[in-house]
């Protein structure tokens, strides 16, 4: 029986997001599969908020924990992600060299395609000459002016063109080519961002120990846990390693509103106290809430009254009451 350690359940204010310490020892896989099973994922930390709100963690677990941080070496992508824009296959086209992809860099990694055709990865933050691709002008590829960084010429390539250069075939791989008679290096839309968390968004804050991340030599996927001996520092860990876990799970805060409801019977038999009459009762309401945009997750309930009734018959003001109100 997994034991979610008592106490430690940190709340993220901003973002209405709990966090779960499960002080069970789990491989990387077992915690998330754990996570997504009970609560949400394995933790995602956005932001210097949520990285806060761990931190209070510390107090009373000294221990490190597994959160989603993810690193896969093959996780490559195109610039351009229309799908409709590949045949089967076409996605996966690639002409690396010899001995490439070689992981240059641990963070974000792009494409440049030799004078010979031939693929390399490296770091996005040089400046090269870039290929454009055009899905509707006269020509497929187009140079750009000036040498410019991996996401300027993204940025270029998709306001004056359609996107940087997807290479679908050798056919395409040779155009592009083509296009490089003078200019050993030339950006294509080809690059990998390996950080990522489980639950799939964009790995966009750290909190790494000064001494990370070390990428094991060859190893195509590592993962990441937090210290709390080091104030919730990230560390690589190998992801067979059997650790405690932290999990996220959103939570979505809850309002309740009593309202007074006066009804007018139109038969005088009808008793509004009937269950099946204040059932249906119920039903309209929600179905008036809704006509009016109200489409939320809404609970209706009857409140009752210390005698057990909802329902109680308003008595008609007396003759003199009304002389007073005259």
């Amino acid at each position: 029986m997994p034991l979610v350690h008592p106490g430690l359940c940190a709340v993220s204010s901003a973002a209405v997001r709990r966090y779960f310490v499960v002080n069970e020892l789990k491989t990387r896989t077992e915690a998330q599969r754990h996570c997504r099973e009970n609560y949400k994922d394995l933790a995602t930390i956005r932001d210097p908020d949520d990285l806060e709100t761990l931190k209070t963690l510390k107090a009373t677990f000294h221990s490190r924990a597994w959160i989603g941080l993810h690193f896969y070496s093959d996780n490559w992508k195109w610039s351009l992600s229309n799908t409709s824009l590949y045949k089967p296959g076409e996605m996966e086209f690639r002409r690396w060299k010899s001995g490439q992809p070689n992981h240059y860099i641990y963070g974000k990694r792009c494409v440049y395609m030799h004078s010979n055709g031939e693929w390399y990865d490296y770091t996005c933050e040089v400046a090269l000459w870039s290929a454009c691709f055009d899905v509707r002008g006269p020509n497929t590829y187009v140079h750009t002016p000036t040498e410019m960084k991996w996401t300027e010429a993204q940025n270029y390539c998709r306001e004056h063109h359609t996107d940087l250069a997807s290479v679908r075939n050798m056919e395409e791989n040779q155009m592009v080519q083509n296009l490089n008679p003078s200019h050993e290096f030339v950006w294509i839309g080809l690059f990998s961002d390996p950080w990522y968390w489980s639950d799939g968004s964009e790995s966009l804050f750290s909190n790494w120990n000064p001494l990370e991340p070390r990428i094991p030599g060859g190893s195509s996927e590592t993962c990441v846990a937090a210290d709390f001996s080091a104030d919730g520092q990230w560390e690589i860990l190998d992801c067979n390693v059997k650790s405690a876990f932290i999990c996220y799970d959103d939570f979505v805060p809850v309002s309740k509103r009593v309202v007074k409801v006066r009804l007018e019977k139109s038969s005088s038999s009808l008793d509004l106290n009937d269950p099946v009459v204040m059932d249906d009762l119920l039903k309209q309401l929600k179905l008036r809430m809704k006509d009016q945009g109200l489409n939320g997750d809404i609970k209706l309930s009857w409140k009752k009254q210390s005698d057990g009734k909802v329902f109680h018959k308003e008595e008609k003001k007396t003759k003199k009451k009304r002389r007073d109100d005259e």
